[in-house]
């Protein structure tokens, strides 16, 4: 081509500068009219979305039901669950792994044991496997807010404040459950180390209940990855075929251990208990109760029971003396609550999850108990 013709081709391509192009080449431009229509498009789908999943994705509890172990991190779930547990149930048991029963099938839990007691479907199992009271008090305050005007038990584990590090006043990063759930900026979690990025993230996932949604989607049917993570790992199978509209079922057999601390072969134990004025888990436990008591409900605190059988050397005699302090407490503050004793050594699993008899022996104490009576089989 000789350089004539280019110069001419160069020329035509040349648009005058008081010429307005409308549309640009592979390029589609929107008036602020069709911007507005849009944006009501994408926010109607963003709130409309986890209403209409709900009536596509079925959920009908059997009696006794627990959140399935393997969605333990599903709150969009657990809120679901929350909402129908107390659109039917009397009285509801909320604590970690030792409400959900972590050693044992759903029908050996202490809410099983309690409704055996009852003769009827009073309580409802909200137990979380892992679910520690720094995470515990996020749980309910961003996830719970249907708990009100009803009935709580709600359990307190003494086993996290057995050591600085599972009281998560540690320096050093250590990687507990359930980090969404906790403070992500204040009151400041010495132990938690996550970025700006991902704290922001789980702030705004509280709020938006979409994004919420959509984390549970990856939980429950893409194995917790997003759908680039997902698709590599499984590079030959559908995605849509994934998505079976099926929730797991809450049983958890690979867990049921029948057998105790004593036939494992699990040492005595020298805990370093934390002091319950520092402690971190203690404070957010007594936010629960503050949050609960707000929304008019009737709490009932059940501590323990811990395996003391387990503890040896200065270590006994350091929980007693924080379990004095914590029952005195409970009774500064009106608070309803019954510190059972040890059960028998053979019904524990470890330091602190019974066994079935265990849970059956706590229940039967639990019905026995005059505070529990008057608050929860005959209040409200």
């Amino acid at each position: 081509m000789q350089k004539k013709d280019i110069t001419e081709i160069q020329d035509s391509s040349r648009v005058p500068s008081n010429v307005e192009v409308p549309y640009g080449s592979n390029c589609v431009r929107l008036s602020p009219r069709e911007w507005l229509i849009i944006g009501i498009f994408v926010s109607a789908l963003f709130y409309s979305m986890p209403m209409l999943w709900e009536r596509i994705e079925r959920f009908e509890p059997a009696p006794d039901y627990r959140l399935p172990y393997e969605l333990s991190s599903d709150y969009w779930l657990y809120d679901r669950y929350c909402r129908w547990a107390c659109s039917r149930y009397e009285t509801l048991v909320i604590g970690d792994s030792v409400v959900w029963g972590h050693f044992v099938s759903r029908d050996n839990t202490l809410s099983y044991h309690l409704n055996k007691n009852a003769g009827r479907n009073q309580f409802a199992n909200l137990g979380v496997d892992g679910i520690h009271p720094a995470a515990l008090a996020g749980l309910l305050k961003y996830y719970g807010r249907d708990i009100k005007g009803t009935k709580v038990v709600l359990h307190f584990n003494p086993l996290w404040m057995s050591s600085k590090k599972h009281d998560l006043q540690i320096d050093k990063e250590f990687h507990f459950n359930h980090p969404k759930l906790v403070p992500q900026f204040t009151p400041d979690i010495p132990c938690y180390k996550d970025s700006y990025s991902k704290r922001m993230s789980a702030v705004v996932e509280r709020y938006v209940t979409f994004l919420s949604w959509t984390s549970h989607l990856k939980i429950t049917y893409f194995e917790s990855m997003d759908l680039s993570a997902w698709t590599l790992e499984h590079p030959y199978e559908n995605p849509l075929k994934a998505v079976t509209l099926k929730l797991p079922a809450s049983e958890n057999d690979a867990q049921s251990e029948r057998i105790s601390w004593k036939e494992k072969g699990t040492p005595r134990q020298d805990f370093q208990w934390v002091e319950l004025g520092t402690s971190l888990q203690w404070s957010f436990f007594q936010r629960s109760i503050e949050m609960l008591k707000e929304k008019d409900n009737t709490v009932f605190v059940l501590v323990g029971p811990f395996n003391e059988h387990m503890l040896k050397g200065k270590s006994i005699n350091t929980y007693r003396r924080m379990k004095s302090e914590i029952e005195t407490w409970l009774q500064q503050n009106n608070v309803s609550y019954y510190m059972p004793p040890a059960l028998p050594g053979e019904l524990y699993r470890d330091a602190s999850h019974p066994l079935s008899e265990g849970y059956a022996m706590l229940a039967k104490q639990l019905f026995e108990n005059k505070s529990f009576r008057s608050s929860i089989l005959h209040s409200k």
